[in-house]
């Protein structure tokens, strides 16, 4: 990172996770069975559609008190899964705050008598999983006309995406093998794609920075459970040192 420091990198890190009950179930669903498909869940309000919003509030709160860069949260497509945003930090400041989130996290749930799990895949079958979606920039991306750098880092990103699949998870792609299907708003482990306002990408370039012509990339790839230093690491050595 410090090799790095002349071009500003940003990150912003998306952090998706999962409640649980003391069975390990997910938060609020039937003992037996399963509630109702995917679809109202999604930044949803009201009883039947989120839970725990005291928890989530409660750690935003919680990271605000601690001087965690944290700028959003929502209800995930899944519910009982949700998401919050650390970031834009500089460097290595993304790493270290997200790290410090998480632990915030697990303290404020454990006051509750929940579980929090970052397993990318906690629930098999027709349900989303859970990412750390990456936002990443250089000062040059940033400037007018930063989309050609942009597009830059994405071609260096395709001819590198086994090295970053092995740097997205724990266990060296192991566990996003379970997530990283094609379906559920993924792209395929095994292939590397990338598009403007694409869910299903591998890379995406968000639709407002495309017609602005600057502004960052978002790597759809990290797993919820990753290693952020892995990841903000990875980012640096290919789109910016050219490792």
């Amino acid at each position: 990172m410090e090799a790095a420091k002349d071009t500003i990198p940003w990150f912003g890190i998306e952090q998706e996770y999962t409640l649980l009950d003391m069975d390990m179930r997910p938060l609020g669903w039937p003992k037996t069975g399963f509630p109702g498909p995917q679809g109202p869940y999604y930044c949803g309000v009201g009883a039947n559609k989120v839970y725990a919003r005291d928890i989530v509030e409660g750690h935003y709160n919680a990271c605000l008190y601690a001087g965690i860069n944290i700028s959003g949260t929502n209800a995930e497509v899944m519910p009982s899964q949700w998401e919050y945003q650390v970031g834009p930090c500089v460097g290595i400041d993304a790493a270290d705050q997200l790290w410090v989130s998480r632990y915030i996290l697990h303290r404020v749930a454990e006051d509750f008598g929940v579980i929090v799990t970052f397993d990318p895949k906690p629930v098999e079958g027709d349900w989303n999983g859970a990412g750390a979606h990456t936002n990443f920039s250089t000062q040059a991306m940033r400037n007018d006309g930063g989309i050609a750098e942009i597009e830059k880092a994405i071609e260096k990103l395709a001819k590198n995406h086994r090295k970053h699949i092995a740097a997205y998870d724990p266990r060296g792609g192991k566990d996003n093998e379970r997530r990283l299907t094609g379906r559920h708003e993924t792209s395929s482990i095994h292939d590397f794609t990338a598009g403007v306002a694409n869910r299903r990408a591998s890379v995406r370039i968000p639709r407002g920075c495309a017609e602005e012509k600057k502004g960052y990339l978002e790597d759809r790839r990290p797993s919820s459970n990753c290693d952020p230093y892995s990841v903000c690491e990875a980012l640096v050595r290919t789109c910016i040192l050219n490792e």
